[in-house]
């Protein structure tokens, strides 16, 4: 295009110039051809020559006897016209006629010559443009059809996908060999990573599950150790410590079977659910521990949000781990504050802040990562499956989690709901 710029006058100049040279050809051949219908006299008129311009001078014709031969030229030249000396393109033309030689020019003004100019640039230029637009939108759709592989590629197998991967991909139909590897190389990369995460899902529910069994019978026969009468006080003392470690390694497995159960699709989502309903629910069942904290609890819940379909007790856990955070890592006489909303893309938003010890900036990617111990300020006693469970359900339900803090200053997480029905 650029090139074209550069040497479009050039070009313009060459096509005014062979169109001149063409038109002045015609005019000598209408010439002869008058001359041999009517013979030389039929313009010399008794004279020895013969002349004619027109009124701006901008054209003429001359016929007159020449001892030359045979010239037969297209050149540009100064012709003599009334006393005005004027630059011409001429076309000089010798012929017999009566066994005498005429010498036609057939002369047309440069000046008039250059005002093709103008036009012709603004032709070609108007053509350019025309041609460049045509071209970028065929480039353009051509692009798209030669991508459209490529952008079902990305759609199917990355955008549309959701963890964990479905079974058997479908390869996308392509004949272009680079879009077919991409294609069978994700498919295999997803297949791999669909079998990790299946032998990692079976080994987690099939180790809870045996794990239940001897821990029950565990517990039994310390139960039944502890109510002997014969027991010494240091043996029930270690048997009382025994206890409390074998219920907390089965809150752990409980805690993984049901991280289990809900990847594994075992909880029917059918129900629905008044959040703010819900949320009073939650706080009813854990009004003992905020009020043996010494813990302000204010709510304001102004939206009545029904959220379908969804597995009640499920949401009931998420909300309660929640707020039982808050209430492990808040500080002495804190406040938890539970507030909702809609977002500008009307989406209902639950929040859960407290005025706790916060979390670090390190921390905050890893407190979903399930047995993630994050680094507190005191000790807790938790094993690092509340809020991975909580990210289960959340993912279960296609809620958006999220979390904002500051050390000592406090924690919000933030549930996103997707639109109910969706």
């Amino acid at each position: 295009m650029l090139l074209f710029v550069i040497l479009l006058p050039f070009i313009v100049e060459r096509i005014a110039s062979d169109y001149t040279n063409y038109k002045l050809k015609e005019q000598k051949d209408a010439v002869m051809e008058s001359i041999a219908r009517n013979g030389v006299n039929y313009y010399l008129d008794g004279d020895s020559s013969y002349g004619s311009y027109t009124m701006l001078k901008e054209e003429y014709i001359s016929l007159e006897p020449s001892p030359l031969l045979q010239i037969d030229t297209i050149e540009t030249s100064r012709r003599l016209v009334e006393r005005d000396t004027l630059v011409y393109r001429v076309l000089s033309y010798t012929f017999q006629e009566d066994g005498k030689t005429y010498l036609l020019e057939v002369g047309k003004k440069l000046t008039s010559i250059h005002e093709y100019n103008r036009p012709l640039q603004r032709i070609a230029l108007y053509l350019l443009i025309g041609l460049t637009i045509l071209s970028t939108i065929i480039d353009l759709l051509y692009t798209r059809y030669l991508l459209k592989p490529l952008q079902q590629i990305i759609k199917s197998k990355l955008v549309k996908q959701t963890f964990p991967f479905t079974k058997n991909a479908t390869p996308v139909k392509t004949t272009t060999a680079d879009f077919q590897y991409l294609d069978s190389s994700l498919i295999s990369l997803m297949d791999q990573v669909r079998e990790a995460f299946e032998k990692e899902r079976e080994f987690t529910a099939n180790a809870s599950h045996e794990l239940m069994t001897p821990i029950s019978i565990l517990k039994s026969k310390i139960e039944n150790l502890m109510i002997q009468e014969d027991i010494s006080e240091e043996n029930l003392q270690k048997l009382s410590e025994l206890m409390t470690t074998v219920s907390r390694l089965s809150r752990i497995v409980n805690s993984l079977l049901m991280i289990s159960r809900i990847e594994n699709d075992q909880y029917v989502l059918e129900e629905e659910v008044n959040v703010q309903a819900l949320v009073q629910q939650v706080v009813s069942e854990i009004e003992d521990r905020i009020i043996g904290n010494e813990i302000k609890i204010e709510i304001n819940l102004n939206e009545s949000f029904l959220f379908s379909p969804c597995n009640k007790d499920l949401l009931f856990q998420l909300v309660y781990n929640l707020l039982n955070n808050a209430i492990k890592y808040n500080v002495p006489k804190g406040s938890i504050r539970i507030t909702d909303g809609y977002t500008l893309e009307h989406r209902y938003e639950l929040m859960i802040s407290d005025t706790g010890i916060g979390i670090s900036p390190a921390d905050l990617p890893l407190i979903f990562n399930r047995f993630k111990k994050v680094h507190v300020q005191r000790s807790s006693g938790g094993y690092g499956l509340g809020l991975a469970i909580s990210k289960t359900i959340a993912n279960y339900h296609h809620i958006e989690i999220g979390v904002e803090s500051e050390l000592n200053q406090g924690t919000t997480f933030k549930l996103l709901f997707p639109v109910s029905g969706a």
